[in-house]
């Protein structure tokens, strides 16, 4: 399955697509966010939303219908909210476009698109959600209007594989050992980012950190950081910046440049250090998130061998009634 037969497929079936609405829950939404960010920051004609489940069933846009597509994405194909989602969608005449890893799943139904991902070590960033929500959305700005930054944003979704290989070893030797080291040294922390990348530092908050690793931390906009959060900044308070490559950089630099002053333990990951200057600056921003995913991935490892936590332990997940 190709994005680009997806597109063809659902235009043929459904005419032009004014709306597309992003459907999942956790760590699954995270990798949607970045084509939400694309859609609204590309697009003259198509509008985008991005809700958790439970929230698109509650709350549900009113020009859901003929003229939509939602993407929804559940990992394990049972999120029960996820594929009500879906349901409500499919019986208010949407395009609905599923993607799961578990093919023996629910998600995976002929009666909406299906798309069943490959997931472990070594996949490529064409094959997992956050490539193939990108793709898919490329694919309909491509149909519908002009979009400038295809090739390249294309061009940079296969080039991340070799980023991301390099950025590993590189984070590794210079990131980890200190990131597991300050989270023995404080109980609480504080992670920043801006832009697309705010769905990884909201990601590494809640799935890495907070499901993984059970460690108490919070997520914070770089540009919402001087409205409130700033104040209190101090010695001995921990913060990590997820510093972006993109357009919204300078939010990111403006927070580097006052914490480097009003707190003694700060650890900052720089995008353009780990291999992001040689993809498009155009696309920089969708697929920034891609790297910070990957680099997360180690640092809640690491921090997982100091504290001989492994991230599969869950105390309430699937475990008590919720």
């Amino acid at each position: 399955m190709d994005a680009k037969s997806v597109i063809k497929t659902i235009k043929e079936t459904y005419g032009e697509i004014r709306q597309i609405y992003w459907v999942a829950c956790g760590g699954s939404l995270v990798d949607l966010y970045p084509a939400h960010c694309m859609v609204l920051a590309e697009s003259t004609l198509v509008e985008s939303g991005i809700y958790t489940s439970k929230e698109f069933i509650l709350a549900t846009p009113k020009k859901l219908g003929k003229n939509s597509l939602v993407v929804l994405c559940t990992h394990s194909g049972g999120t029960k909210e996820t594929l009500e989602a879906a349901e409500l969608s499919l019986a208010r005449g949407a395009a609905v476009v599923t993607m799961t890893h578990n093919p023996e799943s629910a998600a995976n139904s002929d009666r909406w698109i299906s798309w069943v991902y490959p997931w472990g070590e070594g996949q490529k960033t064409r094959v997992i959600p956050s490539g193939i929500s990108l793709s898919i959305a490329a694919e309909l700005l491509a149909a519908q209007e002009e979009f400038a930054a295809y090739d390249a944003l294309m061009d940079g979704i296969d080039k991340m594989d070799a980023i991301v290989e390099a950025a590993k070893t590189k984070v590794n030797a210079e990131l980890c050992d200190r990131f597991a080291a300050m989270c023995q040294e404080h109980k609480f922390l504080y992670i920043l980012g801006s832009g697309a990348t705010f769905s990884q530092t909201y990601g590494f908050a809640i799935c890495s950190l907070m499901e993984m690793q059970w460690q108490h931390c919070a997520y914070l906009h770089s540009g919402e950081y001087f409205h409130g959060p700033f104040e209190v900044t101090e010695n001995g308070v921990f913060y990590f910046l997820q510093k972006s490559s993109g357009k919204c950089r300078p939010m990111d630099e403006r927070a580097e440049d006052f914490l480097k002053t009003h707190t003694d333990a700060l650890m900052v990951l720089d995008a353009l250090e780990y291999g992001m200057d040689v993809i498009d600056p155009a696309v920089r921003d969708y697929l920034d998130p891609v790297l910070f995913y990957a680099m997360n991935c180690e640092l809640r490892s690491a921090r997982g061998k100091v504290f001989d936590h492994d991230v599969d332990y869950r105390r309430y997940m699937g475990k008590v009634p919720y």
